[in-house]
């Protein structure tokens, strides 16, 4: 029987196993950020336990992160006091940290790709849910707990028992207006938020095959979504292109070795996994979210469903929105372009192309805010501020932002923000704040208008 994309990687990093018991996970790359790791350092200088491989580490600040003025000291104390105790413990524990104002500097999960430090066929873990990101390069890459953090420190692999095997399959031609986050969120709205509960998730089928990296790593991004440990696409020649060349990717005969290495990374013919799903493209259309988990979404088009659980109820009563309505038209304050999910160059010039000649409504707070120090000097050097500035819209400096309150950029109580970012929650975005999850072209729309629209009558 043949190996799955998932199989390949995984059996290729197991150190030891226990029979019918976790097994012993070797990690290749280790991403940090100031949140997750202290308690972490604590628990090794506690113990008296050296780090085994600083240089398989890499810091960034990004979750407590100012998106204004990040050239004067941090205002909030408790952001303050994270950022200064991550310098602190990299610089006693030899770890490489693009920090606050340094050139590499951005969320842990737009840096680490962008430069190369992310490569097809590893192994990698952050204390951060959104690690599955990486997946779209062909890595096993999910998030762990502050304790499992303290375990990589301490020995550079990871009790883990193996997940089971799962394929979500998308084949077919997208419709216009069609982008990788309606993409997966029409698959989470179908699937629910625990069907990957227990599994790894490989992406396959034409759509996936003729996304952008950027693109993969969206649909990556939000595999936790759906419950899932993480999600993986085969890596590929567009995977090849995106690596080669970038700061820390393999250069010259290094890069041409592992890159035969790489194109065996695949899910053979003959695989079988636990279980699988397929959907056409056709039926896939723009989407947002009605209520307070990602798995509450539909199209567009169309309305909220008549159903009458609790929880169903509780999350309408939250969002102050009723069944069998359509959202199209809803007034709309807030609109947030950024996190983990869509902060890379792609996502703004969607959202440029959209914007364009137009003005933002006065109604609209409408937040910008690049995924890494890189991707905000792209945004300037391809001329998309300048479209951004004259329509009205704010670029604020990098960080994780909007997504979720740990920061400055916080949504008011009872006001909506539709929100490029991966999670609807309850307070994700502030205390009593409502989040609607769309796409940056919906997001662009809906800062443009004012209100959401439909988006499928304004594309020619």
């Amino acid at each position: 029987m043949g190996q799955t994309l998932f199989d390949k990687v995984w059996d290729a990093h197991v150190v030891d196993k226990i029979e019918n018991g976790p097994q012993i996970l070797y990690i290749d790359k280790h991403l940090i950020h100031e949140v997750t790791s202290p308690q972490a350092f604590n628990e090794l200088k506690e113990r008296g336990i050296p780090l085994a491989r600083p240089d398989k580490v890499v810091a960034t600040a990004d979750h407590n992160t100012p998106t204004v003025n990040q050239h004067l000291p941090v205002k909030d104390a408790l952001s303050k006091n994270q950022l200064e105790q991550l310098e602190k413990n990299c610089k006693e524990n030899n770890i490489t940290l693009y920090g606050l104002g340094h050139k590499y500097n951005g969320i842990v999960h737009v840096m680490a790709p962008e430069l190369g430090i992310t490569q097809p066929g590893m192994t990698m873990v952050c204390g951060d849910s959104h690690t599955s990101t990486h997946g779209a390069f062909g890595t096993i890459a999910f998030g762990i707990g502050t304790s499992q953090v303290a375990q990589v420190f301490a020995s550079q692999c990871l009790l883990i028992q193996k997940p089971k095997s799962l394929r979500v399959n998308v084949n077919g031609k997208l419709k216009k207006g069609v982008l990788p986050k309606d993409v997966i969120l029409y698959i989470i709205s179908k699937l629910g938020t625990n069907s990957g509960t227990g599994y790894f998730c490989e992406y396959a089928g034409n759509v996936f095959e003729e996304m952008s990296m950027e693109g993969r790593m969206t649909v990556c991004n939000m595999s936790i979504e759906m419950g899932a440990r993480g999600g993986m696409i085969a890596p590929d020649e567009t995977t090849f292109e995106y690596v080669k060349g970038r700061e820390f990717a393999p250069k010259g005969e290094a890069f041409e070795e592992k890159a035969a290495y790489w194109e065996t990374l695949r899910s053979d013919v003959d695989a079988v996994f636990d279980k699988e799903y397929h959907f056409d493209a056709e039926d896939i259309a723009p989407m947002v979210t009605y209520g307070t988990n990602p798995g509450m979404g539909i199209k567009i088009t169309e309305t909220i469903p008549e159903e009458s659980d609790a929880s169903f109820e509780k999350s309408l009563t939250y969002m102050n929105f009723k069944k069998g309505t359509s959202l199209v038209g809803t007034p709309i304050n807030y609109v947030f372009i950024g996190s983990c999910t869509n902060s890379r160059i792609e996502d703004f010039k969607v959202a440029a192309d959209f914007v364009k000649g137009k003005q933002k409504a006065a109604n609209v707070n409408a937040w910008l805010v690049p995924g890494s120090q890189q991707v905000a000097k792209q945004i300037k050097e391809e001329g998309l501020q300048d479209i951004f500035e004259a329509a009205g819209f704010e670029l604020r400096q990098p960080g994780c932002s909007a997504c979720l309150a740990m920061n400055d950029d916080k949504i008011p109580e009872g006001e909506y923000c539709v929100s490029t970012s991966n999670r609807n929650f309850e307070g994700r975005q502030g205390q009593g704040a409502r989040t609607i999850l769309a796409s940056p072209l919906i997001a662009a729309a809906t800062a443009v208008e004012g209100k959401i629209i439909d988006i499928t009558k304004h594309l020619n």
